[in-house]
């Protein structure tokens, strides 16, 4: 019998993270959907994988919080090895550079490049001595073109680049891949207050934002075996943006 492969998905209580984690437990993966603010919305996403056949848990912390996340791991890692981690967190909060507050440019770097360290390094080790494991980071299209108001989250997210393609190297004979996905304009919550349609048309060469079933397919085939050969690329689902 084989050991159920357990995945870790930051940032899974939302649009794209959600549609990741059920995504994932379609394929038989036991799925830590995590949440911050909304622990509710993370046990919502639980209860639609366990309706329909899945295996699913939620937890709760803030992935720029060291400790906290240790703390976390620690719980987590005593239930079982983690094989899969999806850092899919993150957070903007956009300004020109020349009006941003020093709190607004830590936050959000805080959020997306500290959090990718707070919970990937620990579970870093327990993956190679399994010489198995898939780590996906969820970037954007404003890291590689840049978005006016968004100097920010776009260092946060290149930051990713990056650091993927490094730990790519590192980890590579170890059976591990690490790969970023780096999505467009997305529907949802976020993207309707932003992108009205007709800026979308102008802006997307597809004329239409993504959904984020789509942004989570190629998420799902990076963590699947079939994909052990794809290792420190940045792969843009952006409609034909980048």
């Amino acid at each position: 019998m084989t050991l159920q492969r357990r995945a870790l998905v930051t940032g899974g209580s939302g649009d794209i993270g959600g549609a990741i984690c059920r995504q994932l437990a379609a394929d038989g993966v036991h799925v830590i959907v995590h949440g911050n603010a909304n622990r509710a919305r993370a046990e919502a996403v639980v209860a639609h994988i366990r309706d329909a056949g899945g295996s699913a848990q939620a937890v709760a912390f803030d992935v720029a919080d060291r400790d906290a996340t240790q703390a976390a791991l620690t719980t987590l890692l005593a239930d079982g090895p983690i094989q899969i981690v999806v850092n899919n967190a993150g957070i903007h909060d956009d300004a020109p550079l020349a009006g941003m507050s020093p709190e607004q440019w830590h936050r959000v770097i805080d959020v997306s490049l500290h959090g990718f360290f707070h919970v990937t390094q620990p579970l870093l080790l327990p993956m190679a001595r399994l010489r198995w494991g898939r780590i996906v980071s969820v970037s954007s299209v404003a890291a590689v073109l840049g978005n006016r108001g968004q100097a920010n989250y776009a260092a946060a997210k290149a930051a990713l680049h990056g650091a993927t393609k490094s730990l790519a190297r590192e980890m590579a004979s170890r059976g591990i891949t690490v790969n970023v996905v780096a999505p467009g304009v997305v529907a949802g919550a976020m993207a309707a207050e932003a992108f009205p349609p007709e800026v979308i048309k102008q802006m997307v060469p597809a004329g239409r934002a993504a959904t984020p079933e789509e942004i989570a397919a190629v998420v799902r085939f990076l963590c699947s075996d079939g994909a052990a050969y794809v290792n420190g690329q940045v792969i843009g689902v952006d409609g034909g943006m980048s």
